[in-house]
């Protein structure tokens, strides 16, 4: 969450609300239900949805919750204005709150001052993606590339390499910066289901229509 509040309950039992700069995390195993209710405030409201794929082999593992208050997510402050909020992952020798996650992601909140540059090593082979939504800046592998100059809000993919550099100009930047290791399986999707066949979408469909689907 960026700005406001959503309210939120589940059938783990989990409730609450989580307000700007907290961070919910569900792992949806074998089927959990849940709902969201924004809440109107003058500041209306801002954040992100990221969704990350369970391999084959964990899709029917228990369901799960991490429910992160702000404060409990480690905020990098370096000399030159840099902030880098670190959610999961692994920065230096700081990780963040986030964990047991089976694609192994970096997910970073960024922000890097008018005139600053930002580097992150990102494993060879994973899959990463930057999204930029406050400011601009330029985005490329080194030091010998001037890098793509992207401004909000747009979504950069990129390729395979080591680490990326960020460098701003005379305005600042603000992106999310993820990364995770692909699973090279297939992909059935439907609604809020992610399966690997369509077979296995028709059962989960089945189970839902008779009351079955939820059985923790």
């Amino acid at each position: 969450m960026l700005r406001g509040e959503v309210r939120h309950k589940d059938t783990l039992g989990n409730s609450g609300s989580i307000g700007a700069g907290d961070v919910q995390w569900m792992t949806a195993g074998r089927g959990i239900m849940h709902e969201e209710m924004p809440q109107v405030r003058p500041e209306g409201i801002a954040g992100f949805q990221l969704w990350v794929n369970l391999p084959a082999k964990l899709k029917m593992i228990p369901p799960r919750y991490q429910d992160i208050r702000s404060d409990k997510i480690p905020e990098i402050k370096k000399d030159d204005g840099t902030r880098i909020r670190v959610i999961t992952g692994t920065v230096g020798e700081v990780r963040g709150p986030v964990t047991g996650i089976a694609a192994d992601p970096i997910y970073l909140d960024v922000f890097v001052p008018a005139h600053a540059s930002f580097r992150q090593s990102i494993e060879r082979g994973h899959t990463a993606f930057a999204y930029v939504f406050e400011g601009e800046a330029r985005f490329g592998s080194d030091d010998r590339q001037a890098g793509t100059n992207i401004s909000h809000s747009k979504l950069i993919v990129l390729g395979d390499g080591d680490e990326l550099r960020v460098t701003t100009g005379a305005t600042p930047v603000r992106f999310l910066l993820v990364s995770g290791k692909p699973l090279h399986e297939p992909i059935a999707r439907y609604g809020p289901f992610v399966m690997n066949t369509k077979e296995e979408i028709e059962q989960t469909l089945y189970e839902l229509r008779m009351g079955t689907f939820v059985t923790s």
